[in-house]
């Protein structure tokens, strides 16, 4: 009886995946109809997600028109933040939910203007392991850590290095107080996921933030 239990419930998380996945490359060609470039950020509470995306935000917000999604379990904190840099936000509450998936996106671009909009950021709820199974359909995935997650957060969290394409390790104006060999975190995302494009960034004193931007954009 147990085992056919545990059958079900696989299958289940198996359907639950692959319709998500469905409906975030209807997503994906969605946007691209839309001329709309996304980026997805995912990282665990107090990486500093919101703060990259302010430094991000601030930098091109005169060049491109910008809407940003926030997920949280609650509140509006996050978005509130970043609309006080001149774009337009959504916050989205999931509740009981750890992670955004691609309905949540899809509600968006269904009932969203996207006539102005030429880049959308996602800022994911702050978590390191739901986000992995749910694709949103954007065109990158960035994942941000901080020094301050310790040496063996990137090792521990390995699925979203994976399934990411670039890589930030933040904080890092806060070296000289941790005991944390940021080479070594580096090199544990390379093996995890060769490809994976790393940046070493502040976005309390905008080290690297340029760079990030550059990679994200080209």
């Amino acid at each position: 009886m147990s085992e056919k239990k545990t059958s079900r419930i696989i299958e289940l998380n198996e359907d639950l995946i692959e319709n998500n996945d469905r409906l975030a490359e209807q997503n994906k060609q969605f946007l691209k109809k839309k001329n709309v470039r996304a980026f997805d950020f995912v990282g665990a509470i107090g990486a500093g997600k919101t703060a990259i995306i302010e430094s991000i935000v601030e930098r091109i917000a005169k060049e491109y028109g910008i809407l940003v999604i926030n997920g949280d379990v609650a509140t509006r904190i996050d978005a509130d933040r970043i609309e006080k840099c001149g774009v337009a936000t959504i916050q989205i509450n999931t509740g009981k939910e750890c992670a955004l998936n691609s309905y949540h996106i899809s509600q968006v671009l269904k009932n969203y203007d996207l006539h102005e909009v030429g880049i959308l950021f996602i800022e994911n709820v702050g978590n390191l392991i739901c986000p992995s199974d749910f694709m949103l359909g954007t065109e990158k995935r960035i994942v941000i850590v901080s020094i301050t997650e310790g040496p063996w957060v990137i090792r521990k969290h390995p699925m979203l290095f994976k399934y990411s394409d670039i890589a930030v390790i933040n904080k890092i104006d806060l070296k000289d107080v941790m005991d944390v060999n940021i080479e070594d975190m580096i090199k544990d995302a390379k093996e995890i996921n060769p490809n994976i494009k790393i940046f070493i960034t502040s976005a309390t004193t905008g080290e690297n933030i340029s760079k990030l931007i550059n990679c994200i954009l080209n």
